[in-house]
């Protein structure tokens, strides 16, 4: 992939946003957990490094998953004090996240892991919330501001909870991507976490300006097209949310579950396993998200605009 990304580069092919177009900051949010949140990330940042964009994921969940799925050991590999946004939420901390950023085995996906010690900046940033309102909740945005630069998409996967950690996520992203499996409890759980954001996000503005989001989206995730209460479920999504729908879903597939029990994603499978149907069809949906949030970030760059009209797309 680095020598496509070399011939990219000769022949100026390389999908780069332009200097003065904002970085795509997108956190793919919802603080209820199993929802598909770090399997949404991997794969998304390989889609986009297949294409030659610059890409960093934040790991903001120390829980770690997809510092695990980038085949980091958070326990072993990953210092807290060194690798981790903790030095930087602390107060007096780096004044960039560069210190953290990782090189990883994918050409054109830089990472900043996590690890458990993440969890103590809960409770840091909620003993000085009271103190330092404004500096808790743009610590993260400052530090994601201070490498933009260097990329054009920013994934941030955040804790499934409502804690400081994922308040300062909405406040530093500029999109959102909230992954909702079709069944009941988790269509509910989804709408109330919509409720809960526009409130918080309310009052957040209040002690520091309110933020714009160049688009917030809900995709259906862990999709079964055999099941009927998923096809309804879905159905009553799409009418709910008509505006808000990604056209496109994550299917539930055994391929996903596969890769992810050996810590690797459907875009790292090679050999006959990538010859099989399955594969082909979980590729195929796979794919289809990334291409549809391909098109949502192309249209928050100015730069783009010309070729898109010229596609079509806009």
């Amino acid at each position: 992939m680095g020598q496509v990304n070399q011939m990219r580069d000769v022949f100026g092919t390389l999908p780069h946003r332009a200097s003065d177009d904002p970085a795509l900051v997108l956190a793919v949010q919802n603080f209820k957990g199993g929802v598909g949140k770090s399997t949404i990330v991997s794969h998304l940042s390989q889609f986009f490094a297949l294409k030659g964009y610059r890409v960093c994921v934040i790991d903001c969940d120390s829980q770690a998953s997809t510092t695990a799925m980038f085949g980091m050991n958070p326990d072993i590999d990953v210092d807290e004090e060194e690798d981790t946004l903790y030095p930087f939420l602390r107060h007096g901390g780096p004044k960039s996240l560069h210190y953290a950023l990782r090189a990883t085995y994918w050409p054109g996906i830089a990472l900043i892991p996590a690890n458990l010690g993440l969890y103590d900046a809960e409770y840091e940033f909620a003993a000085r919330m009271a103190r330092e309102p404004t500096f808790i909740l743009d610590r993260l945005r400052d530090g994601v501001e201070s490498i933009a630069d260097q990329f054009d998409i920013i994934l941030l996967d955040p804790p499934p909870a409502l804690g400081m950690l994922s308040l300062s996520v909405l406040r530093a992203a500029n999109a959102l991507l909230i992954p909702a499996p079709p069944n009941n409890i988790d269509f509910a759980s989804t709408a109330h976490f919509l409720k809960m954001m526009e409130s918080t996000l309310s009052e957040l503005a209040e002690h520091g300006g309110a933020r714009e989001y160049s688009f917030v989206k809900i995709i259906a995730s862990k999709m079964n097209d055999q099941k009927s209460a998923h096809l309804a479920i879905k159905r009553m999504m799409d009418a709910v949310f008509p505006q808000d729908m990604l056209q496109a879903t994550l299917k539930d597939s055994a391929e996903i579950d596969n890769a992810t029990a050996n810590l690797s994603t459907v875009y790292e499978l090679t050999g006959p396993a990538t010859r099989t149907e399955t594969h082909k069809r979980c590729r195929a949906y796979l794919d289809a998200v990334g291409r549809e949030v391909e098109l949502l970030t192309r249209k928050t760059w100015p730069s783009h605009h010309k070729a898109l009209r010229k596609e079509g797309l806009l």
